[in-house]
């Protein structure tokens, strides 16, 4: 079976035409003929899947019919591990599960495993190449979720964004990445990185699918993609990080923005260093919320996340203070962009994804977006001079997410 999309996945099932059962069963063998080489998944057990399935299609209904969905993990699975890619948590299974899980299972998913995480979705890697080129990254932290949807052994996978870590590898990948407003979609469950900024994010192959996902995790009706609204308002900002974008990232970002029109957009001057204030929050909530791991197992942390760490302890109240406060300005300062437009096209990452595994890329041009707390997609709108892909970012004005997913499916017909 090819892989299909998870809408065209239900309707199949509703229609009576497919079963979870061979959904799951065609997903288990597209991944053990590819991970070998893919490596997106740290724990999956087939049988366990299998039933899951034969449960699915027994119960009938549910939103999601058993699709079969992919957990970064760093997400809690009762009935699995979630190891954080980290020794300290290896082969632990938590006492419950995360919402998100929850959620999906009440909407009679299959919850098919546990994709690759970076250690703990921070810096140190996991084995995940990727899917279009194994030789290259798929970016980080939620590689083994960008990889799999990418790859076709799941349609759907969560994952988690604090810098760049949903946005970044999908498009890395190749794949759509969403990343919604900050505090829509609930943490609990995940494992805290920063609580300022961490979001839980969603992945597909289609826009279809996000809204699907979106409206599972969200415990409401699904708002369809509007295949009908009038032509967007679109800016392109370039960001004050431009020049470290690739040459073939500008490229197509000033092609797509002249195809469509857009008006230059600019943060006001006193935000051209905004993401020095993503580093100080993310360094001082980073440096207390792994108190823990750092007191009783400093031994098992990585060198790369411990010198983070270490550095960030440098980090004073009042910095983190100040930081705080001007993002509230900032964040304001982005909503008033949106009221003569309606969305902002910039990079999705500064070029193609990197060669070899250990960096999983620069996550600043997501940054940004993330301390403002917006909703974010990425567009597989490109390729490079090494023929991998390149995304293109679209933002929203914040809650204004239903209206993002349908201006991005507008985007992808007109690009």
């Amino acid at each position: 079976m090819n892989p299909i999309s998870a809408t065209e996945a239900v309707e199949a099932i509703e229609a009576g035409t497919l079963t979870s059962e061979r959904l799951v069963q065609a997903c288990l063998e597209r991944i053990a003929g590819r991970d070998p080489v893919v490596k997106a998944w740290v724990h999956l057990d087939p049988a366990l899947a299998l039933r899951q399935a034969r449960a699915a299609d027994q119960a009938r209904g549910g939103l999601l019919r058993g699709v079969p969905i992919g957990v970064k993990d760093i997400i809690d699975t009762h009935d699995m591990p979630t190891g954080h890619n980290s020794p300290i948590f290896e082969g632990k299974v938590p006492f419950g599960d995360a919402a998100c899980v929850a959620l999906c299972r009440s909407a009679n998913s299959v919850i098919m495993g546990k994709t690759v995480t970076t250690e703990f979705a921070n810096r140190h890697p996991g084995p995940t190449t990727n899917p279009h080129n194994a030789n290259h990254t798929p970016g980080g932290s939620s590689s083994g979720s960008a990889a799999a949807v990418a790859d076709g052994h799941v349609p759907l996978a969560f994952g988690t964004q604090t810098g760049g870590s949903v946005i970044r590898p999908a498009a890395y990948c190749g794949i759509i990445g969403y990343k919604p407003t900050f505090g829509d979609l609930s943490r609990v469950g995940i494992k805290m990185q920063c609580h300022s900024v961490d979001t839980l994010g969603l992945m597909a192959r289609t826009l279809d699918d996000i809204a699907l996902f979106r409206g599972v995790v969200l415990a409401l009706p699904p708002v369809p993609i509007d295949r009908d609204i009038a032509a967007p308002r679109i800016g392109f900002c370039r960001t004050p990080i431009w020049d470290d974008a690739e040459p073939d990232t500008r490229a197509l970002l000033e092609k797509v923005a002249a195809r469509l029109g857009a008006a230059d957009v600019a943060f006001a001057p006193e935000f051209k260093d905004i993401l020095d204030d993503h580093g100080a929050i993310t360094g001082w909530e980073t440096a207390r919320n792994y108190a823990d791991e750092r007191l009783r197992n400093p031994d098992k942390i990585s060198a790369e996340l411990m010198a983070i760490l270490k550095k960030s302890d440098g980090i004073t109240l009042d910095r983190y203070v100040a930081a705080q406060r001007r993002t509230v300005a900032f964040k304001a300062h982005v909503d008033s962009l949106f009221d003569s437009i309606d969305v902002l096209i910039c990079p999705s990452a500064p070029g193609e994804a990197p060669k070899g595994q250990e960096f999983t890329g620069d996550p600043r041009f997501n940054s940004i977006w993330t301390l403002a707390g917006t909703p974010c997609v990425t567009l597989p709108l490109g390729t490079g001079a090494q023929g991998l892909p390149l995304g293109v970012q679209l933002v929203g004005l914040r809650h204004a997410d239903d209206k993002l997913l349908s201006i991005a499916q507008w985007v992808l017909s007109h690009a």
